[in-house]
């Protein structure tokens, strides 16, 4: 009995957690495996401890969320010819794991190898011209940047803290997406906008680059269209009011229309030549008829 209170219990949080996407997505055509992995609640000591050794005060609801579990992974696939392919991901990184994006330099590196600082400038044309749009991290001093989500090698979704001084324990928060080309993307101001983010979107491959100028690639598309197809739809609105300039616009009726021959329309010259020719017929028929005669 104790068990079975316990299963429900944790159904319970479960739901709470996810709030109900595990439910919707097993009753979508194709879907199948659905894990939700159960994780104890991280101890407020190692909460402190993070805290301490960063220099930086956990935001609220991420300290919350972390006192229900320590992080967080929902995966689930599809069936494509009778096998499982995985597709859907959603994970937030436990307390352990939320390490910094920039590890120090080690004693053994070269004295001038290359780093992520050494991508860092001073954009003030480029920062002018943004008007509303929220400054990007730095990848020097300047930010302290957590990573929150590996996004499966396609970017990095991050805990960034900005505006940083050495040894003044940083406390405003923001969530960003570095992609692949190391640019930086705003996403949330807050991690509960973001982890409601993160289930609207379920977990999707390269969900992220939907708020990034390019967007996802093709076939992310696809997989979107078919699995979410309203805030699919609604994105590409915003993205491009007046339509995707990037898809090739194919009208079915015109590329595979047959060839119809069109007539040639006769040439003044041969009915001339044929009256000419007629012409010709009748006068020697004439004189035909003269030389009878």
């Amino acid at each position: 009995m104790e068990e079975i209170k316990e299963s429900l219990a944790f159904k319970g949080v479960a739901e709470r957690l996810t709030l109900g996407i595990t439910r919707i997505l097993e009753n979508m055509p194709g879907v199948v495996d659905v894990r939700f992995a159960e994780r104890e609640p991280a101890e407020k000591r190692s909460l402190l401890s993070w805290e301490q050794k960063n220099t930086c005060i956990l935001p609220e609801d991420l300290r919350d969320f972390y006192l229900t579990t320590d992080g967080f992974t929902l995966t689930w696939s599809v069936k494509l010819d009778n096998e499982c392919v995985p597709l859907g991901c959603m994970m937030i990184n436990s307390v352990a794991r939320l390490c910094p994006l920039l590890q120090p330099v080690s004693l053994f590196s070269l004295p001038n190898a290359p780093s992520l600082v050494d991508l860092d400038w001073e954009e003030s044309n480029t920062d002018s011209g943004m008007g509303h749009a929220p400054a990007a991290p730095h990848f020097d001093s300047r930010s302290r940047i957590f990573e929150l989500d590996s996004c499966g090698g396609n970017g990095k979704v991050c805990l960034v803290y900005k505006s940083c001084t050495a040894g003044v324990v940083a406390q405003q928060s923001e969530i960003w997406f570095l992609d692949r080309s190391l640019c930086w993307h705003f996403l949330t101001a807050t991690f509960t906008s973001y982890y409601r983010l993160m289930i609207t979107h379920l977990g999707l491959p390269e969900w992220q680059y939907a708020f990034t100028p390019y967007g996802p690639s093709p076939q992310a598309k696809q997989w979107a269209s078919l699995y979410q197809p309203l805030t699919f739809s609604s994105e590409l609105s915003l993205a491009d009011p007046v339509g995707d300039s990037h898809l090739n616009k194919l009208d079915p009726t015109k590329a595979f229309k047959g060839k119809a021959k069109v007539p040639v329309p006769k040439k003044k010259q041969s009915t001339q030549g044929g009256s000419g020719s007629t012409a010709k017929n009748q006068g020697g028929a004439g004189r035909h008829i003269g030389a009878k005669r």
